[in-house]
């Protein structure tokens, strides 16, 4: 019985290690910029329920590429975006993505 309880809690501790690995974030030492041709303008919103998500940055392969603002509807429970940011640490910086509080 000890076995077996020894091999689930291993067989537990590496699938919560390959889950965490699985969302690293991409490490870059120079920030990317917004493009020169994007305008940020925001269009007045759909109704008095949206909420505008600012513009920010999504991974592809070794970078990020920029992804614009919208407006959106909360998800239930939630009414405030936060806005993404950059973060860094040893060897670079990386984004840390908004999400709805």
């Amino acid at each position: 019985m000890k076995k077996l309880k020894k091999v689930l809690f291993l067989s537990m501790a590496f699938s919560a290690f390959a889950i965490a690995s699985s969302q690293a974030q991409v490490i870059v030492r120079v920030r990317p910029v917004r493009p020169a041709t994007v305008v940020v303008t925001r269009p007045p919103a759909p109704s008095p329920r949206h909420v505008w998500v600012s513009e920010g940055w999504t991974p592809r392969g070794n970078t990020y590429v920029y992804r614009a603002g919208y407006w959106a509807v909360p998800p239930a429970g939630h009414r405030v975006w936060v806005d993404g940011h950059w973060a860094h640490r040893h060897g670079g910086d990386y984004w840390i993505g908004g999400h709805w509080d």
